[in-house]
């Protein structure tokens, strides 16, 4: 996605090509393949769900067609992880290669130890603790739970990023408010959870046998597998860590 003269411009396929994903079903067995994509062009040609979908179909509302309306039915399935994993930036895990981003993102430290050796922040810790009693929080009620707000803690936005891309934290579903009939009304709201509460924390933890710097590998050669062309600039920038 570009900005060019004052337009957005969408970096797809025309529906019609054979390499066009049509489904959000289809974009799910892409991503178990490829491994973990991110959902807006960057530096790696061909590395996102940008470039693999219908340009004319972003943000026409249509679930059937619509990649940005895909994300909170993919998010939902809990079959991938969704989440800001790529240089704060939004995109898909597959199941099968979260526990090496876990173990290379995190670097050998569960948020609990990270917070013993005073490498989280008291942020990142108020967000968390919340998760000790629920498995699952919108965004305006960790924010008030933790203590973000005018008269609290600020950058609750950029906390949270930076918990997702530590692996800790991932958008489990899009869901409206509900009003005091239980009803529900505007907007869909992201709804957070923890990997462990999706998939378990036996499964998340099953690469911590290996170094981190072992899982990274992994996984710059998994991107390099498809994407043979990608550089060592390239994929710093797109997974948002150093290599």
């Amino acid at each position: 996605m570009a900005i060019e003269s004052g337009a957005w411009i969408m970096r797809g396929l025309d529906w019609d090509n054979p390499s066009c994903i049509h489904s959000w079903q289809e974009l799910i067995c892409w991503i178990d393949e490829v491994g973990f994509l991110p959902l807006f062009k960057n530096g790696i040609d061909g590395f996102s769900v940008e470039e693999r979908t219908s340009s004319l179909c972003w943000w026409s509302g249509n679930p059937e067609q619509d990649p940005w309306e895909w994300r909170q039915l993919m998010a939902r399935s809990g079959q991938v992880a969704y989440g800001k994993f790529f240089g704060k930036k939004a995109g898909f895990i597959s199941k099968a290669w979260f526990p090496h981003f876990a173990n290379w993102r995190r670097n050998g430290y569960d948020f609990d130890s990270r917070w013993d050796e005073e490498l989280a922040s008291l942020r990142q810790k108020r967000i968390m603790d919340q998760f000790a009693a629920k498995d699952e929080l919108y965004s305006f009620e960790l924010k008030r739970l933790a203590g973000f707000g005018r008269e609290g803690e600020k950058n609750f936005d950029g906390t949270v990023t930076e918990l997702q891309m530590e692996t800790y934290l991932l958008i489990r579903d899009f869901r409206q408010r509900l009003n005091k009939k239980g009803q529900p009304y505007g907007w869909p709201i992201s709804v957070y959870a923890t990997p462990e509460a999706l998939w378990g924390c036996e499964y998340i933890s099953s690469a911590y046998s290996l170094e981190p710097a072992q899982s990274g590998a992994l996984i710059c050669r998994q991107v390099r597998r498809h994407f043979p062309a990608a550089t060592d600039a390239a994929l710093q920038a797109a997974l948002g860590r150093e290599q």
